[in-house]
């Protein structure tokens, strides 16, 4: 019974020396980390631990100073706040997390990445100021965010968007009748342009549509082309 008392002196120790700290960050840190490089992410295990270190010597660093500085009178011209590294920790980790965000055409990879390294951060803070229990059910729950939450969200049919180009030789509009054909097929029409070459006699739509199935979009290229013969190109971005 004695040693397992003394387990826990030691143990209690441990948690409130800074080396400890940092330990424990590297772990948190690295479990959400590891969520991310075996995903590819641009931002993986380094970074995350990096990150979570880094911000707990920042937070470790703050309250050195203020216990360094506290016994200065309040009439003093020393003001100490340990939260104001914290806020710009904060406002700055924003830096990073802009980083692994990249656009591709419509689609924007790299947000739950960003969002991954901004919790991280916070982490970080709560192993440095001795808030251990926030900081592990913080990382419980973003590996259950980053690990099953994909699970159910394959199950939801979410929106997506595309674009369709059709190219074709006639001198009548047929607009109206290729939105027809779009809307049976389930595909919501948001927004269009269309030109036309007077010296070719050529017409060029552009629509962009909104569905929620991806065997629709080739339905209807497939009844767009059967049904219009004047049809040169027709393709989808």
């Amino acid at each position: 019974m004695l040693d397992y008392f003394g387990y826990l002196d030691y143990f209690a120790e441990f948690l409130e020396n800074p080396a400890g700290k940092l330990l424990i960050a590297t772990f948190l840190g690295g479990i959400i980390g590891w969520e991310r490089e075996r995903r590819g992410r641009p931002a993986g295990l380094r970074t995350h631990i990096l990150v979570c270190v880094g911000v707990t010597l920042m937070m470790l660093v703050s309250k050195h100073i203020f216990e360094q500085y506290r016994t200065h009178a309040a009439d003093s011209i020393i003001r100490v706040d340990p939260a104001r590294i914290a806020a710009q920790v904060v406002t700055g980790i924003g830096f990073l997390g802009a980083g692994t965000i990249m656009r591709f055409k419509r689609s924007v990879r790299g947000l739950t990445t960003a969002a991954s390294l901004w919790v991280v951060a916070g982490i970080g803070l709560a192993v440095g100021n001795s808030y251990y229990m926030p900081a592990v059910i913080t990382t419980i729950i973003s590996i259950f965010a980053l690990l099953l939450l994909p699970l159910f969200e394959r199950k939801i049919k979410h929106d997506a968007y595309k674009t369709l180009r059709v190219s074709l030789m006639s001198s009548e509009p047929l607009l109206t009748f290729i939105f027809e054909i779009l809307r049976k097929n389930s595909l919501q029409v948001q927004s269009y342009e269309f030109q036309r070459d007077l010296v070719k006699n050529e017409i060029s739509y552009t629509i962009n549509v909104r569905y929620k199935d991806e065997e629709v979009v080739s339905r209807a290229s497939d009844e767009i082309v059967g049904s219009i013969k004047e049809i040169q190109k027709l393709g989808w971005d």
